[in-house]
């Protein structure tokens, strides 16, 4: 789980990716995760009945993705591009190999595992999408190419159907094919989202689990051939859940973890008794949950002050655990401020060693299909440390918070969000939190964009920004884009630069970029395929034609990057030019001015 460590910002830090391990279906205590290696992400093997732990790649520049069948281990083997191919190796070591030959190398777009070394590959190469069924070892049959987005989502246990998604707004949100190609079903998401979410794994009834957007809540559903998609309204909720099917073969239940006001809950449903059961869990935020072979549940769980901890239900121990046992570095609260569409909530968490006033920091998450969570993060805690406030605001286009706040979009994309900053802004310096003349942005990806847009539009409320590979400049970003993304800017801004100019150009930061007048440290991606380095390019173009003063760091990545070296240099840059900006105060031995939760 820990991908890099340092000590040179005022307190030591970490930076973390947790992520859960992936259980063999043979055996419960055969186990595949991606953990650290000096600083780089790779794939590692844990027999927990040994204690013994594998580490089964070793790449200069990391590994991230991995999976398992009941004998093998499998893993992406790609260049420093993004473009590679799935390779496998049985679960006690041995020669590597290529892990299904005849499928092209791309960029992966889902990998389903059935029983008995059925497998499915979705791989996205320059011609669009590719979906290549065989067995383990074997060779490919292509089963599906298309130009439209799309990922593989899942293969049926006995290898007759095959889910792909698509866009869950679109006409083929869902298709279900069969080996030879042929469409069987197509599932609409033209009056409601709909997106798949697997196939039960007992063999002999075939059942795909389906999500919906249904009357402003999301809704579990069942598609089977013949009777099609079963809604199953006992099974409802108010904000974003997402769901995986126990495994085994006894009856279909499922797990559900629910993203709520920036908080996760967990259940358990039972399709057959129509039955939902809460799951204990800590307060805070569940990072990833995932039922295992053996009937127990694997959740990562953290919470603002917390760093991320892989944990059972059971209490049984699992593999990748962080040797770091931070203390607890600052005081965390809730904020709600009152808005056009209901009041916005952010994430507070202040020195507690100083009173407030203090320096503020926005730290503004990405997505927008996304939202800051009560969760741990390296960022905060540096900059918490160096005796300032940090505020995650979960803007309008937030997840957790329903459908109708997800699509609240009343200021036009973008400049809704920054007015959700703006007043987040307002209420945490009226509340004695922030001080005013010492107020920063930091964020990365569409945080990034945010970034930029609100230093852009509103100079004046600002003193200092960071955009680590931001969306910078629409137009141009839509031109070097994937089709997927392409696809995403197409449905947010109703339609594409061509159609709608006037709706990119309002949306973005370059359009502002010559009324920046705070500091301004952009980070950007030579190999991003996300936020393409071109865009960066023109956008810094039109602050050196405006004479806007800014610093530019290049990393040699891609926009996620699996080297803790990468990431925790773009820290250090963005703290140290945070920090430039906005001076702590001074530290008298007072409490601080919010009072800390659970």
């Amino acid at each position: 789980m820990t991908a890099a460590r340092a000590g040179s910002a005022p307190r030591a830090y970490g930076v973390y990716r947790p992520v859960l391990p992936v259980t063999s279906p043979g055996n419960p205590d055969l186990m595949v995760y991606t953990g650290d290696a000096g600083g780089r992400c790779e794939i590692f093997v844990w027999d927990r009945s040994t204690g013994v732990t594998r580490q089964l790649t070793d790449r200069p520049h990391g590994t991230l993705r991995c999976a398992a069948d009941e004998d093998a281990v499998w893993w992406f083997d790609e260049d420093r591009g993004g473009v590679g191919g799935w390779r496998i190796q049985d679960f006690d070591g041995g020669r590597d190999r290529p892990a299904l030959a005849g499928v092209p190398r791309g960029r992966p777009a889902g990998l389903a595992l059935a029983a008995g070394g059925a497998v499915a590959v979705g791989i996205r190469g320059p011609g669009g999408l590719g979906v290549h069924l065989g067995r383990r070892g074997g060779v490919a049959v292509p089963v599906l190419r298309t130009t439209e987005p799309g990922t593989l989502c899942d293969l049926a246990p006995d290898g007759g159907l095959l889910a792909v998604r698509g866009p869950a707004h679109s006409a083929r949100a869902v298709t279900l094919l069969t080996p030879d190609g042929t469409t069987a079903a197509v599932l609409s998401g033209e009056r409601g989202r709909v997106w798949p979410l697997g196939f039960a794994p007992a063999p002999g009834r075939t059942l795909l689990l389906v999500m919906s957007e249904r009357d402003g809540r999301y809704q579990l559903g069942a598609w089977s051939p013949g009777p099609g998609l079963e809604p199953l309204p006992w099974c409802s909720f108010d904000t974003e859940t997402t769901a995986r099917w126990y495994p085994g073969t006894g009856r279909p239940r499922v797990l559900l973890r629910q993203d709520r006001h920036g908080r996760s809950l967990l259940f358990t449903a039972d399709l057959d008794r129509r039955e939902l059961t809460p799951l204990p869990t800590p307060e805070g935020s569940l990072l990833d949950a995932a039922p295992a072979a053996d009937g127990d549940v694997h959740f990562i769980w953290t919470d603002a002050v917390t760093v991320p901890r892989a944990l059972s239900l059971s209490g049984r121990p699992l593999p990748g655990q962080s040797d770091w046992r931070l203390p607890r570095f600052g005081h965390r609260a809730d904020l709600w401020t009152p808005g056009p569409d209901g009041p916005v909530h952010t994430f507070v968490t202040t020195p507690a060693d100083r009173p407030g006033p203090h320096p503020l920091v926005l730290l503004v998450h990405g997505g927008p299909a996304d939202h800051d969570r009560d969760a741990y993060d390296p960022m905060v805690q540096a900059l918490v440390g160096s005796g300032h406030a940090v505020a995650r605001v979960n803007y309008r286009g937030s997840t957790g918070y329903g459908p109708r706040w997800r699509s609240a979009y009343s200021e036009g994309v973008g400049h809704t969000q920054v007015a959700d900053l703006v007043r987040a802004r307002a209420d945490l310096l009226a509340r004695g939190i922030g001080r005013a003349g010492a107020v920063g942005l930091c964020g990365t990806s569409w945080g990034g964009y945010l970034t930029l847009l609100a230093l852009g539009t509103h100079p004046e409320l600002w003193d200092v920004g960071v955009a680590v590979k931001p969306l910078a400049d629409c137009v141009t970003a839509f031109r070097h884009a994937t089709p997927a993304l392409q696809a995403l800017d197409t449905a947010l801004f109703g339609g594409t630069p061509d159609q709608v100019p006037g709706a990119y150009a309002h949306a973005s930061p370059s359009t502002y970029a010559s009324r920046v007048r705070s500091p301004l440290l952009i980070v950007a991606a030579r190999r991003d395929a996300k936020c393409p380095p071109e865009q960066v390019e023109a956008y810094v173009e039109r602050l050196r034609a405006g004479g806007v003063a800014h610093e530019v760091m290049w990393v040699d990545s891609d926009h996620d990057g699996y080297d803790g070296a990468d990431h925790l240099a773009v820290i250090e840059r963005s703290l140290g030019f945070l920090g430039g900006g906005l001076p702590a105060a001074p530290v008298p031995a007072e409490p601080s001015p919010l009072g800390e939760r659970g």
